[in-house]
């Protein structure tokens, strides 16, 4: 008996050539469609950039983007995890395969537990290896050699069903997932490994009607240990030492080939047998997340499981009904509406902020229908807005079945200690918990004060400075030596552009050209830029500021807006990015020169440190 080989090559290139025209097919519907592999090599060893090298290609002619990641060998964990965390959140990494081995300060495990599941196209993370080695369990991939194993026997037609499989070898990537396998496709499997005496290895070798050998050494499974017409799958990449071939060795499997072959019904030749599937799967698994992820960025949410409401009568004060109620933490809320981990920002268990990005991801959607509550005669408790807009989006979502989100201000402090209380709606349609949403949120109007205070207290900063000092310190003052360099920054260089000054190197300004650029010259009675606080104190509302010593009788009369009402507030609901919201930022006007001409907070310096607030 001749063992007929199956041809691995053959097979995986049927594969890869079914994935590319799987890929074109699917791109004739949607042409952004486009699979994309991360993969992550540490250090330089040889037979990484072999594996590597293969992948590479593999990828590229099937149509799969695909990046190498190379890092320097000693790179730090940490650093490896931040960049792996980069590649989880990016939208546009559909897998992420970190080549092993590792250096040995690295933690595989902890490498690799850390890819996201749904990215996690080698297989190797928790939550596939526990999916798979449950019952009914639905990983969502297959570690790449099994997965290749397992079509090897579906196209060469064997039948697994009832068949004593031997799997010689107990390693995570191989031995253990192909058992499972082989077990869930009703296969009676036995484990053997290295440390099994030799006498019942041969034994349960000599019963198998099935050996899948992955054990890592070469040539170690020989004819005479097999019954005739059994299946032999070679796992093994070894080698050893032969004169013949320019590198001086050869690859040889686990098995030894010329003595198996005449026992054997079906073999895998190494090479060229089960090494090639490994890299069609790799593939494979890529294009089956790349579909999932595309879908669930593409699918319009069905919010199916609204908040039961518990009525009560007579009704309970806002307060008690919100108590009462258990909220859905934030993070289911964002799963049920279609918002990815990676475009959630949680602050505590019910309350979250969602990423811009999500509106890229979107592009492509069709918008939905916008419904607006206006105002109406106003009472002294509110207008009833919040409480009309929430019972809607209630009548829409839980009733009429429909996908809806309740879209309302952030409450300022102000009116929440005032007569009229929170702003979180009322009764049974209110946003909950309301004490979290009535008390600072995820703290954005704190922000706005503080941006808005600090643009204060620049513009009076600014004022005294140039009433104390004269060109030459006060220019040195906004420009000073660092390190023996002296450098603007770009808000510098947009005031410079604004005053018609093309020169970027401080030390070239002419003394003329220093007083333009130092010397903004506010007049006092034109500031309209006030400081702000989130409360209701009538007796800030007229104010003298610099009455400190310290200030060389420099005062002035300003005082305090409620913070909702800072044009900061404002572009923060307008700006669509944070490059967007630099640029209004910096276009705000807070008075005039005494010539008349419009000081912003961009002559001003501050720009930047606004937007970073």
């Amino acid at each position: 008996m001749v063992a007929e080989l199956i041809d691995g090559k053959a097979i995986a290139l049927d594969l890869r050539t079914k994935i590319h025209d799987d890929i074109a097919q699917f791109q004739l519907k949607h042409p952004e469609f486009k699979p994309h592999l991360s993969i992550i090599q540490v250090g330089d060893r040889p037979d990484s950039n072999t594996y590597v090298k293969m992948k590479l290609k593999a990828a590229e002619e099937a149509s799969i983007g695909c990046e190498l990641i190379k890092l320097p060998e000693d790179i730090s964990q940490f650093e490896l995890l931040s960049k792996i965390e980069k590649l989880n959140n990016s939208l546009d990494v559909d897998g992420i395969l970190v080549q092993l081995p590792l250096p040995e300060h690295i933690d595989e495990t902890k490498i690799t537990d850390a890819v996201l599941a749904n990215k996690d196209v080698d297989g190797f993370g928790p939550f596939n290896v526990g999916e798979l080695a449950k019952k009914g369990g639905e990983p969502l991939f297959l570690p790449c050699t099994p997965k290749g194993i397992m079509h090897l026997f579906e196209k060469s037609k064997i039948d697994l069903e009832g068949k004593d499989v031997v799997v010689l070898g107990r390693s995570d990537i191989v031995g253990k997932p192909i058992a499972r396998l082989l077990t869930k496709a009703n296969a009676n499997v036995t484990v053997v490994h290295s440390k099994t005496p030799l006498d019942k290895l041969k034994n349960y070798l000599g019963d198998a009607d099935i050996v899948v050998a992955a054990i890592g050494q070469p040539q170690f499974v020989k004819g005479e240990w097999l019954k005739d017409g059994v299946v032999v799958i070679d796992v093994g990449t070894n080698f050893i030492p032969d004169a013949s071939k320019k590198s001086g060795q050869r690859m040889v499997g686990d098995v030894d080939f010329e003595s198996v072959k005449t026992k054997a019904s079906f073999i895998t030749p190494v090479p060229g047998g089960v090494g090639p599937m490994t890299v069609a799967c790799l593939l494979d698994n890529v294009v089956i997340g790349a579909k999932k992820h595309y879908k669930a960025n593409n699918e319009t949410p069905k919010f199916t499981n609204p908040l039961k409401l518990h009525l009560q009568k007579p009704v309970p004060s806002d307060f008690e009904i919100s108590r009462a109620q258990q909220p859905k933490r934030i993070t289911q809320v964002a799963e049920e509406a279609g918002i990815l981990d990676a475009e959630l920002e949680p602050f505590g268990f019910y309350k979250a902020k969602v990423s811009l990005d999500i509106l890229k991801r979107l592009n492509n959607k069709v918008n939905g229908k916008y419904v607006l509550v206006t105002g109406i005669t106003p009472t002294p408790l509110g207008e009833g807005k919040s409480t009309t807009t929430v019972g809607l989006a209630q009548a829409l979502g839980a009733h009429l079945k429909k996908n809806v989100f309740a879209n309302v201000r952030q409450p300022s402090m102000g009116p929440t200690f005032g007569i009229k209380g929170g702003a979180a709606g009322g009764g049974y349609s209110q946003v909950i918990p309301m004490d979290e949403f009535n008390m600072h949120v995820t703290g954005d109007i704190h922000a706005i004060t503080m941006a808005n205070n600090l643009l204060a207290a620049a513009i009076d900063t600014r004022m005294f400075h140039e009433s104390t000092q004269k060109d030459g310190p006060l220019y040195r003052r906004l420009v000073p030596e660092k390190k023996g360099v002296r450098k603007f920054t770009p808000s510098m260089l947009r005031r410079l552009e604004k005053l018609g000054i093309n020169k970027t190197d401080p030390n070239e300004l002419t003394p003329e050209e220093i007083t333009q650029f130092a010397r903004l010259d506010i007049d006092p009675e034109s500031i309209t830029w006030r400081r702000v606080v989130d409360c209701n104190d009538r007796f800030l509302r007229g104010i003298t500021v610099g009455q400190a010593p310290t200030e060389k009788g420099f005062t002035r009369a300003t005082g305090f807006d409620i913070t909702v009402a800072s044009e900061c507030m404002a572009i923060l609901a307008l700006a669509n990015s944070l490059e967007d919201m630099r640029e209004r930022l910096g276009k705000m006007v807070i008075g005039s020169s005494k010539a008349g001409i419009p000081i912003t907070c961009e002559d001003i310096g501050c720009a930047g440190a606004l937007t970073a607030c």
